[in-house]
């Protein structure tokens, strides 16, 4: 008999399994048995749970995907007028449960995983129109028609930060990616009449 309450602990396991074993492996070239037996159970029940590796990979996903959401909530709730606001998206983006070895590994395969699978390319593009929307909302006071180019040159730095951390040696340099996709920022409101 199954235990009551069980399943979303063990899909917990298996996502956060999943996270760690990608990031370990620096690629989506695991098996679902690597992740189970990390996440302490059967193959056979992770299949169970989510029906096939891209599956997994998705939920994984949408994880880190609601970290990074409640880390530039969070970083918004304390921020004051559009510049502030802006700032707070930026700097949400490097948050410490968001820009960790694992996390930026599962990105980069994210990525990789939307050419392929449509399910993933979709979720990309979701989480990719959110951050434009919520650049551009912030931008548009600050530098008027240019507010759509400015958010793609900002989408674009987040997106380089995150491929030069996955492939550096040692930890990632929160501290480094924050200088300078605000540098590039402070560039672009410079740029204003």
């Amino acid at each position: 008999m199954p235990k009551l309450g069980a399943e979303p602990i063990r899909r917990a396991a298996l996502v956060k399994a999943t996270i760690e074993t990608v990031g370990e492996a620096g690629s989506l070239e695991v098996t679902v048995a690597q992740i189970a037996r990390r996440a302490g159970m059967s193959s056979a029940l992770a299949h169970h749970y989510f029906g096939s590796k891209e599956q997994i990979f998705l939920a994984a996903m949408r994880s880190i995907l609601s970290i990074y959401g409640a880390e530039v909530r969070g970083a918004l709730a304390a921020a004051q007028g559009p510049e502030a606001r802006l700032r707070a998206i930026l700097l949400g983006s490097f948050a410490p449960g968001s820009f960790r070895r694992e996390a930026i590994s599962a990105w980069l395969n994210f990525y990789v995983l939307a050419q392929r699978l449509p399910e993933a390319r979709r979720l990309l593009r979701i989480y990719q129109r959110r951050l434009k929307s919520n650049l551009m909302h912030e931008l548009r006071p600050l530098v008027g028609a240019r507010a759509d180019q400015v958010a793609r040159g900002l989408g674009a730095m987040i997106d380089g930060v995150y491929i030069r951390a996955a492939l550096a040696e040692g930890a990632p340099d929160a501290g480094y990616a924050k200088r300078i996709v605000l540098e590039y920022l402070e560039r672009e409101l410079e740029g204003q009449p």
